[in-house]
């Protein structure tokens, strides 16, 4: 754009300076981006804000939470949940000793002695018989569930190994715990339905076990997941944060730019009126 020497048109030399100095004060560029992107919008507002090392290491770790929770899920159903939905439900009751004692013939039995050594063995079964004392019935007492899906004819299965002297005095023991009991009640339990005769001295599977096998795998994964979503809400937050910040710049950035441009106007136009008319 040409413009007059200032010799010649020396009125408007003032103004074409202020104009100079407020362009470069405020470039052409921001009414430019501000005309370009509507409503505020600019491409650093449309791109995902980078997360720090904080937010990043959260989110490891509630996903860590999750993939561990989801694992102490699969464990736990396979190992504890499945064999006490599977097995028998039991109630308490009261039993009486009526006598023990060890079988004749020992039960086979297989043992390990390294990697590449095995070996055959034999086992003494101990059998306890009680007294259901709310029915009165006969029944065969086992240690536990297990004991009874491992051997039902058997108060309990030992560990196999060579060494039968160890065997027989273990089964020994618990024959004279339960012949020193001499009639006096103790807590067992048995299953209502009647369909079963086993009576079982302790549960392996309880409640409080299934409890816990719920609770802390439960825990841990709406403890991963709230800490995955509050990582998230805190960027999300500060994306809206931004995007607002930016659109509020450029407003006012665009406000100022008009107002100046005004200013100018006006301050040349009333120069122009005060300058006499050159014949």
């Amino acid at each position: 754009m040409d413009f007059p020497p200032c010799s010649e048109r020396g009125s408007c030399c003032v103004a074409w300076s202020l104009f100079i100095t407020f362009r470069t004060a405020f470039p052409t560029s921001v009414k430019k981006r501000h005309r370009d992107y509507k409503d505020g919008d600019s491409p650093e507002v449309h791109r995902k804000l980078p997360s720090s090392a904080g937010e990043d290491r959260a989110m490891l770790l509630g996903f860590a939470m999750m993939g561990f929770s989801i694992l102490m899920f699969f464990l736990l159903g396979t190992t504890i949940l499945k064999p006490f939905m599977l097995s028998t439900q039991r109630k308490e009751s009261n039993c009486t000793t009526i006598h023990t004692h060890i079988m004749e013939d020992w039960l086979d039995c297989a043992f390990s002695c390294g990697m590449d050594c095995r070996g055959q063995g034999k086992y003494p079964c101990l059998q306890v018989f009680v007294n259901l004392t709310h029915s009165g019935q006969k029944a065969l007492l086992h240690y536990n569930e297990e004991a009874v899906q491992i051997n039902s004819k058997c108060f309990y299965t030992p560990k196999c190994h060579q060494d039968r002297n160890d065997l027989l005095n273990s089964a020994l023991d618990i024959k004279e715990f339960f012949d020193h009991k001499n009639g006096t009640p103790f807590s067992c339990f048995y299953s209502p339905d009647g369909q079963s005769e086993d009576v079982i001295l302790t549960k392996k599977y309880d409640h409080m076990i299934l409890f816990h096998c719920l609770f802390w795998p439960s825990l841990t994964l709406l403890g991963g997941a709230l800490i995955v979503g509050m990582v998230r809400l805190t960027q999300y937050l500060s994306l809206r944060c931004e995007k607002y910040s930016t659109s509020a710049r450029d407003e006012v950035g665009g406000r100022v730019h008009s107002t100046g441009w005004q200013q100018i106007q006006l301050q040349s136009m009333g120069r122009n009126k005060g300058r006499p008319e050159r014949s």
